[in-house]
């Protein structure tokens, strides 16, 4: 692989990257408006039909215009894996390179983006009967307790799993019982995959974290008024769903489904649901740290210097494709 990019001869491709809130779809769509692109979602909440209004999905109008690749492919009751979509998002690059298209990657969820750009090992198939002796444990000793346990036996694995994410937290114990090596091992040793495109990596993220924590305070209450509430009474009435789904699981969708249980009150799904949408920005933005070869823009400061980076990894003069 060449190490001098001046020496990549593959065609161009951008990865559009940020915590939740930080304005990576305007982008998108911008380019989407300028250049000859194929947008690519990077959104594990996006997958799903149904889950339009929590997720932040663009409108069907934006998406008539706009089409985006991997939005509504999966019914919320349906599994979706970091495997499939790596897979699924090589086949759409492929697909805007055979259309002359530039892949324009736009989402936040860094599982799929480093399933994409850095590879998954493989590693031990689920085993449901290991899974489902996981799940009694939890409900006999509380998820902190397991994570406790996965400290122990892969304090790698656990310093970036949350306490209370249940779902890799199994997968992860799930993994060191069946083969006896930690999930991080096997991680560790993921073949690096070989796209058929340069990458710019470009992170959005406001230097200020008070403006993205009111952007995301008004995006919630948006979500609110457009009818959050009665979008989960919809997906609460299909007998498929229910709260341990990763697509309940999601941020916003988790806290309306409680509410609705009757679990808090109003004033309180707004609380809780401003303050789990922070909380996946933090983890966002940690894991944003780790991507080495990615630039940094604050969406608000530094739109011209954006676009001039964008403009000298694309090579060609602005005047033969307008500005960005």
């Amino acid at each position: 692989m060449p190490t001098d990019p001046r020496e990549d001869q593959r065609p161009p491709a951008i990865a559009l990257m940020g915590p939740t809130a930080s304005g990576k779809t305007a982008l998108a769509l911008e380019l989407a408006r300028r250049l000859p692109c194929r947008l690519i979602s990077v959104d594990s909440a996006l997958v799903y039909r149904g889950l339009d209004i929590g997720s932040a999905k663009p409108d069907a109008e934006t998406l008539a215009r706009f089409p985006h690749d991997l939005v509504d492919i999966r019914d919320p009751h349906q599994p979706y894996s970091a495997a499939e979509f790596a897979q699924d998002a090589r086949a759409a690059i492929d697909a805007a390179l055979a259309q002359g298209r530039m892949p324009v990657l736009v989402g936040g969820t860094g599982l799929y983006f480093r399933a994409l750009l850095h590879g998954l090992s493989p590693m031990p198939e689920s085993d449901p009967d290991l899974r489902a002796a996981i799940a009694a444990e939890a409900h006999a000793r509380g998820w902190a307790s397991l994570h406790a346990e996965l400290a122990h036996v892969d304090p790698v694995a656990a310093a970036r799993i949350h306490a209370t994410d249940p779902q890799r937290i199994s997968r992860a114990l799930e993994v060191y019982r069946s083969s006896g090596r930690p999930i991080s091992a096997w991680q560790a040793a993921a073949p690096r995959p070989r796209l058929p495109v340069r990458v710019l990596r470009l992170v959005l993220a406001p230097q200020d974290r008070g403006v993205l924590h009111a952007r995301i305070a008004q995006r919630f209450d948006l979500m609110l008024a457009q009818g959050l509430l009665d979008e989960v009474r919809r997906l609460r009435a299909d007998p498929r769903l229910h709260p341990a789904l990763p697509a309940i699981r999601a941020v916003g969708y988790r806290q309306a489904w409680e509410h609705l249980d009757g679990l808090h009150s109003a004033a309180e799904l707004r609380e809780r649901g401003i303050f789990a949408t922070r909380q996946l920005a933090k983890r966002q933005l940690t894991w944003l740290r780790g991507e080495l070869d990615a630039l940094w823009f604050d969406p608000e400061r530094d739109s011209a210097r954006l676009a001039q980076r964008i403009e000298a990894f694309l090579g060609t003069p602005p005047a033969q494709r307008g500005s960005v």
